[in-house]
């Protein structure tokens, strides 16, 4: 059996300090801890939105001009040619 740690101790947050898993998590005290599919689940959502917001964020940012290039854009073609560059990144980077 493997066990989803990072959701665990998301869900279990300040219960769960160990997981084993063959055994099952267990508290401070080494006292075995009843999960429950349901909680692993919602932290596992949470998890993914968490990260799918910082790639979206990280990827977005990577794929724009630079500020400068943008202002010269905007100076030498209008702003509608720089809504048109910008465009094609905001809809290749919907946001989540």
């Amino acid at each position: 059996m493997s066990l989803d740690h990072e959701a665990i101790y998301k869900a279990y947050s300040g219960t769960v300090v160990s997981i084993d898993d063959t055994a099952g998590a267990f508290d401070k005290d080494g006292k075995s801890v009843t999960l429950e599919q349901s909680k692993i689940d919602a932290a596992r959502v949470t998890l993914n939105a968490e990260a799918a917001a910082i790639a979206y964020k990280g990827q977005r940012k990577a794929e724009y001009p630079t500020i400068e290039d943008q202002l010269d854009d905007i100076y030498h073609n209008g702003i509608d040619a720089w809504k048109a560059t910008i465009k094609v990144t905001k809809d290749k980077y919907p946001k989540p």
